[in-house]
């Protein structure tokens, strides 16, 4: 069964880090695109930031120069380094797995919740 598990978030301060990871299975992993997306309570979830089978990168405009999406092919495995966090960054965060040339197959983890607050 294709499946995305999301672990490393927590309770951090402002200013603090996290890394997330998104381990997947069940897929051929180095064919899809990867994308984190958050949720905070009452509002649309919102993709954070993205990494194509190439490695090419996007960032919403409010973690650019603090977020770092990477991936481990070799681990089917995908990361979002948070850095410089702040209140406004919590939500739960929701890795996403899409095939990059067929769309229609794409996968969910189940999140992570990352809160930020002193």
């Amino acid at each position: 069964q294709v499946q995305a598990v999301e672990s490393g978030g927590g309770l951090v301060q402002p200013g603090g880090s996290l890394r997330l990871s998104c381990a997947t299975s069940g897929h051929i992993f180095y064919i899809y695109d990867v994308g984190w997306y958050r949720q905070a309570p009452g509002k649309q979830r919102e993709l954070v930031a993205g990494i194509s089978t190439g490695g090419t990168t996007n960032y919403t405009d409010s973690v650019k120069g603090r977020f770092t999406i990477s991936r481990d092919n070799s681990k089917n495995t995908a990361y979002l380094q948070m850095n410089n966090l702040k209140p406004e960054d919590t939500a739960i965060y929701y890795c996403h797995a899409r095939h990059s040339t067929v769309p229609m197959f794409s996968y969910w983890g189940q999140g992570t919740q990352v809160t930020v607050s002193s």
